[in-house]
């Protein structure tokens, strides 16, 4: 017997998504937008540069399964050990806010993020010139959903140090939004 989210993905999966639009299954709904815009690919092609590729692969054309409710999401970047491809939990994902991702950013994939144990999620936003670096996830924060025990905001241009990665990342050339 398929699981209800896991009918709603095959119907996903079925479907012909455009070329430019991303699909995502968030608690049992599909979400469709637009493919990033400039500024994210920016911001995206920056970190890409900054990670090393002798350690990481870094992608930014990965589903990740998350959460009990068969939620996959298609972050902006996914990260994942150079050797453990085929693990299931990325190191790392980045969601680069737009105006209309913010409370999905913030709220929902943090909560979903958490709850698929990924250890490092990096929120990148350009409305607010603001990173927002999530590590040690837990299932049962004190609010009782899944969380991050530990949250570090740096503006742009400020360094932010990533030690399960081994880097510390440089925003001087992040851009915000026109």
């Amino acid at each position: 017997m398929t699981t209800p989210s896991a009918r709603v993905w095959g119907v996903l999966e079925s479907l012909e998504i455009p070329e430019g639009v991303r699909a995502e299954l968030i608690f049992g709904e599909i979400l469709l937008s637009l493919s990033s815009d400039l500024t994210t690919n920016l911001i995206v092609e920056s970190l890409i540069h900054q990670i090393p590729a002798e350690r990481w692969h870094r992608w930014t054309r990965q589903d990740v399964s998350c959460g009990g409710g068969g939620s996959r999401l298609r972050p902006d970047l996914v990260v994942f050990e150079r050797g453990a491809a085929e693990a299931t939990v990325p190191v790392a994902t980045v969601e680069v806010v737009t105006k209309t991702s913010a409370l999905r950013d913030y709220r929902t994939k943090r909560e979903l993020y958490a709850e698929g144990m990924i250890p490092v999620y990096l929120i990148v936003d350009p409305i607010k010139a603001v990173c927002v670096l999530l590590t040690e996830p837990t299932r049962a924060s004190a609010s009782g959903l899944p969380d991050y025990v530990s949250e570090r905001t740096t503006k742009f241009g400020e360094p932010i140090p990533v030690d399960l990665l081994g880097v510390t990342l440089d925003t001087s050339e992040f851009q915000t939004y026109a």
